[in-house]
């Protein structure tokens, strides 16, 4: 039997030892080429809102393909990646605006703010339903009466988004 480094399941690229480089060069080949076509689009005089429908439709799909599969394991320097390839068609449907007020302008949250809701909606329809052929690889629910007592029982809340741009800046006040 012959082994490989990497392989193509179902258009994701998986690597032996579970790392994403691979598929983070695929992604990014594919998303590069499709925002040409972005590129031609706006110089054929297309709108914002076309631009912007063109992205939602063709290019964020190929961003976001099986991300509960790879979404946990990206590195910081993968997420980087995939982030500027939407900070590239931001910039092209708003050019004269920062990446983060296009956003706002556009409606659209940031690729790693919208990966994690699609990967917990992933878990709670595929693997949390007792009917799932998943639900087997969960353990057994804990009982409330024992992590009540838990010295951090508690769960933290998280902040989705960091605006470390804007808490650098000083601005004067007239």
């Amino acid at each position: 039997m012959e082994q490989v480094t990497t392989f193509k399941l179902l258009g994701v690229h998986v690597a032996n030892d579970l790392k994403w480089l691979q598929h983070v060069d695929a992604i990014s080949s594919k998303v590069s080429s499709k925002l040409y076509f972005l590129k031609q689009l706006k110089r054929s005089g297309a709108g914002p809102d076309n631009l912007l429908y063109f992205y939602v439709m063709a290019i964020r799909p190929v961003l976001e393909y099986a991300c509960p599969v790879w979404h946990s394991s990206l590195t910081a320097a993968q997420t980087k990646t995939l982030e500027s390839l939407q900070r590239r068609e931001m910039r092209i449907i708003f050019p004269e605006n920062y990446y983060l007020t296009s956003l706002i302008f556009a409606s659209v949250d940031t690729l790693e703010t919208r990966r994690e809701p699609l990967t917990e909606q992933f878990f709670r329809r595929s693997v949390l339903w007792e009917t799932s052929c998943l639900h087997y690889l969960l353990p057994d629910k804990r009982d409330p009466a024992i992590t009540d007592r838990l010295r951090h029982a508690k769960t933290l809340l998280r902040f989705p988004l960091e605006l470390k741009n804007f808490e650098s800046r000083s601005y004067r006040t007239v």
